[in-house]
């Protein structure tokens, strides 16, 4: 059994296999639509969410399968007191594979070492959040044609970012990758993914301030939302929040073929006239989101067309 709580747990083959997989999916759908008959997931999110839950929930959904669980800790057991050991013994009794979100980084590690289902981190807290990786990889290969030889641009709340900390880990296994660390000085990336993922990985990086200095030479901008649920000081985040907005001047800077991503929800990060641009993919991103989630059920679930 196989759990997926961080993008590492996957080799570079089962990464590949899933984007392949993915990919088939997008073209082919009705291919998939029974494969997991009689199959339930269970979505366990302890905070709010509307794109990863309803992805998941649609995936299995367009998968054949079914879908039980609760969408606020407030509506289970956890009200009660009950721990995130025990909620998974008992929901594995009744589903086949569980997604989880928990604000508390290493809640779905730990629910990994109890459940006797498959357990994937749907986010968890400000660490990781692999398959909105997955969904941002498939994005690039399926736009772009490729994951080698780019350079990609994060820009904004870097610090708190679950999955800036995600994408970085996954793109560091390709090769000729150029970071661009785009963040005020309070929200830089951690030490420790620049020590222990990109500096080992031998890729090259870049820590800037400026966006309109750096935007031109990027293949790919990963817009992020300062995000107020990570603050402990509310100053602090009216302070920050309006730091980096892409607007459609900006954009006059980018390269013809630049892509934009975004995880969403967007506050006011991106102005609404960039979504003209065939460039901004941040909604097609969500597209692909459920695509690839088909495919990770699959492929932890075991299953394939016949």
């Amino acid at each position: 059994m196989k759990h997926l709580i961080d993008p590492m747990d996957l080799t570079q083959q089962e990464l590949d296999d899933i984007l392949t997989l993915a990919g088939d999916i997008v073209r082919n759908p009705e291919k998939y639509n029974s494969v997991c008959k009689n199959k339930k997931i269970a979505t366990l999110f302890y905070e709010p969410s509307t794109r990863t839950r309803l992805s998941f929930e649609s995936a299995m959904i367009e998968l054949g399968g079914n879908v039980i669980g609760f969408s606020s800790a407030q509506d289970s057991s956890v009200s009660k007191g009950e721990s995130v050991e025990d909620t998974v013994r008992v929901v594995g009794c009744f589903a086949d594979i569980i997604a989880m979100r928990h604000p508390n980084e290493g809640a779905p590690k730990l629910a990994s070492m109890y459940a006797e289902v498959p357990i994937i981190n749907a986010g968890d807290g400000g660490h990781n959040h692999p398959t909105q990786t997955l969904t941002d990889l498939l994005t690039i290969v399926e736009e772009k044609g490729k994951l080698d030889d780019m350079t990609i641009g994060l820009c904004g709340d870097l610090k708190f970012g679950r999955t800036v900390h995600s994408l970085i880990k996954a793109m560091s296994r390709y090769k000729n990758i150029k970071f661009v660390l785009i963040s005020p000085p309070e929200l830089k990336v951690p030490e420790y993914i620049i020590e222990e993922v990109i500096k080992p990985a031998g890729q090259e990086y870049v820590e800037v301030t400026s966006l309109e200095d750096s935007i031109g030479e990027l293949d790919i901008l990963y817009m992020t939302r300062v995000q107020r649920e990570r603050f402990f000081n509310e100053a602090d985040y009216i302070r920050l929040k309006d730091t980096y907005i892409l607007d459609t001047k900006k954009m006059r800077l980018a390269k013809d073929d630049m892509i934009i991503l975004h995880p969403l929800p967007r506050v006011n990060e991106i102005s609404p006239s960039v979504d003209k641009d065939p460039r901004a993919l941040y909604f097609k991103q969500v597209r692909y989101g459920k695509y690839v989630r088909m495919a990770l059920i699959m492929k932890l679930l075991g299953l394939e067309v016949e």
